[in-house]
Formats: structure tokens, sequence, C-alpha cells
């Protein structure tokens, strides 16, 4: 039996535009397992990053309940949040915030220092990491604006790692890349997914959504169903078409 990395209960989240209130999430019950690939998939406005960002911690919800773990984190304080990010949740997203004055191996660093102080010990996790994903020393040395668009997003997503979080929430990870840079990307992720990371990824492409083996579908704030791919086989032909059937249900 999977065991429950994280849930919800009755999360809803509201803005207010012009004093009017936009109910975003609404009431969403919902539990995520440890070592899945889990897609959250929708249409444009249908609420996908917010709940990604309410999952994470990086926004709060309106209401409800968040549970990480044994730890409530619906009711932490900023500061409290940013420490729980800090030592449980790696990011990746769309646009590549590295930092242009640090060379590519710096940039993965100055985030494992954070909770590390063996420098030594994170650089040779660091290029373990890299090597798992081709990214070569020398590489390592360049600047982010060196880099290819899917150099940067694999460095990105080394970035994510390098504190061993317990999930990797992705948010349009390749939107940005061009289709073979953002396969090598999902590799990335794929690869890491295979070792037991657990993956947290919003997107719009579905050749993208294969790559999990559990599709949530949201529309207009609340969960309209769920798919069960199964773990990621390349060779398997029928995946492709179960989704387009499940998103054709689900009025995609």
């Amino acid at each position: 039996m999977k065991k429950i990395l994280l849930k919800t209960e009755k999360l809803c989240k509201t803005f207010s535009n012009g004093g009017v209130q936009q109910h975003v999430l609404k009431n969403i019950d919902l539990e995520l397992y440890e070592g899945d690939f889990t897609v959250i998939m929708g249409a444009s406005g249908a609420g996908k990053s917010t709940l990604l960002y309410a999952l994470s911690g990086m926004d709060t919800p309106s209401l409800g309940k968040i549970q990480f773990g044994d730890q409530v984190i619906s009711n932490l304080s900023q500061d409290k949040l940013a420490l729980f990010r800090r030592n449980h949740c790696g990011f990746v997203f769309q646009q590549i915030y590295l930092l242009d004055k640090m060379s590519v191996m710096d940039n993965v660093l100055t985030a494992g220092l954070l909770i590390h102080k063996d420098r030594k010990a994170l650089v040779a996790k660091a290029i373990q990491l890299f090597e798992a994903v081709d990214i070569s020393l020398e590489t390592q040395k360049k600047f982010p604006s060196q880099l290819s668009g899917g150099e940067a997003q694999r460095v990105g997503i080394i970035r994510a790692l390098i504190n061993s979080p317990e999930v990797v929430f992705a948010d349009e990870p390749t939107g940005a890349l061009n289709s073979k840079t953002g396969i090598e990307v999902l590799n990335t992720l794929t690869k890491f997914n295979e070792q037991g990371q657990s993956v947290v990824m919003v997107t719009h492409d579905m050749k993208s959504a294969c790559r999990g083996n559990r599709i949530l579908y949201l529309k207009d704030g609340v969960i309209l169903g769920e798919c069960d791919l199964g773990k990621y086989d390349a060779s398997d032909a029928q995946r492709y078409e179960k989704l387009s059937l499940f998103l054709n249900q689900m009025g995609w």
C-alpha cells in the first residue's frame, strides 16, 4: 500500500478582483502518494498552478487543511513555510531562475548551502547528480547565459534535487522549450522518479502528461476526475491513447 505524502481537506483559494470574489479552488480533498509522478491538467484558468502553489507551501489557502506527512502546513507563518519548503520541497518552473553572475555549479551549491554546511560533501553530491543527467564538468563551470534552454532547465532540476526533497513540484517545466529539449527535461524528471523521487507536475501538454502514472483533471477549481496510467513505459503504445480518451471524457 502506498504511503500518503500529502493530503488536503476542503482546500479553498479565493482571490478578490475589484471587490469581486473569485473562487479558484473549491473544497478539494486530495491525497498524493510517495513515489508517484502526479500530473495536474486542465484548461487555462482551471486553477492548476494555484493548486500546485498551495500544495507546495508557495501560497496559503483561504480555507481548508494541507498536511505534509505528520505536519499541517496550512496554518504556518510565512517564515515557517519558507523553512518547510527549503527542507522538504524542490521547485522547477517554466521560467528558469538561475543567477546570471554565478556558475552552474555555484547556482546549485547556493541552494544546498542553505541547509548543508559541508561544502565538500555537497560538491560531491552535485557532481553525482550532474553526471546522472549528462551535464559535464566543463558545463558545470559555465554561466547560465552560456547554456541551451534544455541544459538550463536540467540544471534547474538538479538545483531542485540538491537537498533531497520529499517531492519536486514542476510548473510547466517544458513550456518554454522546443520539443527536443523538452524531451530531455522530461527524461530527467522520469529518471529520478524511477529512482523513487516523488514528482507533482502541471502541464498542458499530453506527451508530457504521459510521463505521469496518475493524472488529475481540474475544472473550475474542482478535481473532475483522475486517470491511472501506471508507471511510465516508453514502449507502451496504448498510453497516449488511454490519456486521450480520458481527457475527451473530461471535456478537454
